[in-house]
């Protein structure tokens, strides 16, 4: 490598590290600021708090990852133009493509690791996150129920229960099905469902089961009936961040099975697995955008090129969610919601490289 590619690439990797290092801590401060109040109120142990915030940082660096390292890039890129260094690389017949370089194999570098993050690191942290969340930031009133869940438990077994409240392990009109190959075996209503812990049983309510053998139909009736039920209380209570907390190979897994089942979350789970290969993706778009945005030297200085940056950030960012919450709550494809910023950005980042270099 050249003198140039060195120069560039540790500024590009020692900036963003500095980025890194500038906004998590302050992103600690506002958050324990926000939550310091339930936590003492709930009495957290402070190993848990120390682990959660621990967790935080990779888990909010792995999702802010390009937006920092897009800031990083129009920072110290303007200060190269301000300080009349890019004029000077290029005046000395170095072309465009060649000056972006070592920014793209600062890229690599980071899309690297950011694919390691997302695909294994982010995932452990992303489990102790929501799990001190749920368990000591979160009250009892504020966990909304579920609505008709609809499961399949294993290839004979179906359940349906058309709310369920977590707080209280209590459901309200439970169905469930038996099948032998095609032929329906028995079904099982009930009024009101709940989880008995200190027995690890179901108390149903209002208890009707309607059996099939050789065309004759046997029915019982209780009002109150106890039963050991092949399936777990998650698949009462699908966990919405479940996808979040598994490496890339369990995702997969988790996926085929739930699409089995039937899961209502399918599309939130398939943006979670695209995203750990847009994000990679992402960096070389936004970095290309960012020295495109900053190479040149401005009237108004570094302040005009951060500007820019900013509201390009925001724009993306804006995408980013709004197509994901489309994907995740509707039919809309998950695949088109989470490649679309990118291909509206790449197109983006192509026409200010084209003008950059003229």
């Amino acid at each position: 490598m050249k003198i140039l590619d060195w120069y560039i690439l540790k500024r590009y990797l020692f900036t963003f590290l500095m980025m890194l290092l500038l906004f998590v801590p302050i992103g600690i401060t506002v958050d324990l600021a926000e939550k310091v109040g339930r936590i003492i109120e709930n009495e957290a142990p402070f190993g848990e708090v120390i682990f959660y915030y621990m967790n935080f940082t990779v888990y909010f660096a792995n999702l802010l990852f390009p937006l920092f390292l897009f800031l990083s890039v129009i920072w110290f890129t303007s200060k190269l133009a301000n300080n009349t260094e890019v004029v000077a690389f290029l005046s000395s017949g170095v072309s465009f493509s060649r000056f972006l370089r070592p920014y793209m194999i600062g890229a690599s570098i980071v899309a690297i690791f950011a694919l390691f993050l997302g695909m294994y690191l982010a995932p452990i942290a992303s489990q102790g996150f929501n799990e001190f969340k749920f368990k000591y930031l979160k009250n009892n009133k504020n966990i909304q129920q579920t609505r008709d869940v609809y499961q399949q438990i294993n290839d004979n077994d179906y359940i349906y229960v058309s709310n369920f409240i977590p707080s209280n392990s209590t459901g309200q009109n439970f169905t469930y099905e038996h099948f032998e190959g095609n032929e329906l075996k028995y079904k099982i209503f009930a009024d009101n469902i709940r989880y008995i812990d200190k027995d690890s049983a179901y108390r149903l309510v209002n208890y009707l089961k309607r059996s099939f053998e050789n065309g004759i139909e046997t029915v019982e009736k209780e009002n109150r009936k106890e039963l050991d039920l092949p399936f777990e209380l998650e698949d009462l209570t699908p966990v919405q961040y479940a996808a979040e907390t598994k490496s890339y190979n369990e995702l997969l897994k988790f996926i085929a099975a739930e699409k089995r089942r039937g899961s209502p979350n399918i599309g939130r789970y398939e943006v979670v697995k695209l995203k750990k290969w847009s994000l990679p993706v992402s960096i070389f778009i936004l970095t290309i955008i960012a020295v495109a945005v900053s190479s040149v030297k401005r009237r108004g200085g570094m302040g005009v090129n951060l500007a820019v940056g900013i509201a390009i950030a925001m724009i993306y960012v804006f995408f980013d969610k709004v197509f994901g919450v489309m994907a995740e709550q509707s039919d809309f494809p998950a695949v088109v919601a989470v490649w679309f910023p990118n291909v509206i950005f790449g197109i983006l980042a192509i026409y200010l490289l084209q003008n950059a270099k003229r």
